[in-house]
């Protein structure tokens, strides 16, 4: 039987970790933070993840836990509300995406994962480099509350993000692709009459895209990339008074934004490594292709990434028999799903690039009135953002 480090205390990671240890092999997932608290993590469980919770028997569990719900995909462009998708026809027992804290789905993930005799999680320890013996990858080196570690292990899965450790100590080449558009990232309240629009505010060269934590929307502003220093000097007054021109309901809410220390720059980013394995070492999620944060579905091609991973290896990690060909199968298998829906991120990419230049007020395209108004459009929508490209399921059993 042979062990695994995990790199990554995300999604991907932990998600890996379960399913492992699920499957009666030891496995140690290292965060390096403390705890799972952070705002800047993709809030958006799509059903594909919940039907992978409902195969583990976890599904009504983890739906105790406060969220909210989308069943129908819109977008007001211009003032008009357009249907996009429409999950309730979805061949998934949860018809709709959840909106859920991250650090709620990743406590979920860990208190479950532990319930297994194999799960080791350590918070708070930090990868900083591989251990390479022949070229081959037999470890992690990290710092620990309790000093600088050795864990000598027969397989490392990087599952460390978008600046993954794993990847630049592994030497793995990085193709990127050029993005238009950049992020920020603030809270607002919210009152139990606003509306729910499941894309976004699309006017006057903005999308604003309002992600329902119950108490507070978590606000997604879309700009041109580079361009948050001009918004800056251009002064908050202006910047809170084109959020409410762009989300009229919202009217008197903006002035809670009194400080730019309020509103975060997440740079966007979509690339995707050649190679995503070398001997003893696999990375992915973000660490193998970081996607957009167009259509929420990072999360979720993560843990599709974690679940055919599992599938893949557990047997060879049992029998002690894993070689370099099962770490390549892997990226055989996920490859095809991850280019192509980033494919169609840089298509949104260009369209969404378009809507910043235009300072409006915008109408909305001829061509979104055709395609919404085209019978099967919604659903076939709705199928590609909630179940996405080749749909992994758990093929592993508990040991």
């Amino acid at each position: 039987m042979q062990s695994t480090c995990v790199i990554g205390g995300g999604p991907a990671g932990v998600m890996l970790g379960l399913l492992l240890a699920r499957g009666g092999l030891p496995v140690i997932v290292l965060e390096k933070h403390e705890d799972f608290f952070r705002d800047f993590r993709g809030d958006t469980i799509h059903p594909s993840t919940l039907e992978l919770m409902y195969e583990l028997g976890l599904l009504e569990k983890l739906l105790q836990i406060r969220h909210t719900k989308i069943d129908h995909i819109a977008a007001m462009v211009g003032g008009e509300r357009f249907e996009i998708g429409d999950l309730t026809h979805l061949p998934t027992h949860a018809k709709y995406v959840a909106l859920m804290p991250q650090w709620d789905l990743l406590n979920f993930l860990s208190e479950e994962a532990a319930r297994y005799q194999g799960f080791i999680l350590r918070m708070g320890w930090e990868a900083t480099g591989l251990i390479e013996e022949a070229g081959v990858i037999r470890g992690v080196r990290a710092n620990t509350p309790d000093g600088p570690r050795k864990i000598r292990v027969d397989l490392t899965v990087g599952c460390d993000g978008r600046h993954a450790v794993s990847r630049q100590a592994a030497h793995l080449p990085l193709i990127e692709e050029g993005v238009p558009i950049d992020v920020l990232w603030f809270r607002i309240s919210r009152r139990s009459s606003d509306p729910e629009i499941g894309v976004g505010y699309v006017n006057y060269g903005r999308l604003v895209v309002l992600i329902n934590r119950i108490d507070y929307f978590q606000t997604a502003y879309l700009i041109a990339k580079g361009g948050f220093d001009q918004i800056q000097q251009e002064g908050l007054d202006n910047f809170r008074a084109g959020l409410e021109r762009i989300v009229p309901f919202l009217a008197g809410r903006a002035k809670e934004i009194d400080s730019w220390e309020k509103v975060k720059l997440l740079s966007v980013q979509i690339n995707r490594l050649e190679r995503w394995s070398r001997p003893g070492l696999l990375c992915i999620g973000d660490a193998a292709h970081a996607m957009s944060p167009v259509g929420g579905i990072g999360i979720n091609i993560a843990v599709q990434d974690a679940v055919a991973a599992a599938n893949l290896l557990t047997e060879p990690l049992r029998s002690g028999t894993l070689t370099s060909e099962h770490l390549e199968q892997v990226q055989r298998q996920r490859e095809g799903a991850v280019r192509n829906t980033q494919r169609a991120q840089v298509v949104a990419h260009g369209v969404l690039n378009k809507v910043l230049h235009d300072p409006g007020p915008i109408k909305a395209p001829a061509l979104l009135r055709i395609a919404t108004s085209l019978p099967g459009f919604q659903r076939l929508a709705a199928r590609f953002v909630g179940i996405g490209l080749q749909p992994q399921h758990i093929r592993t059993h508990p040991a």
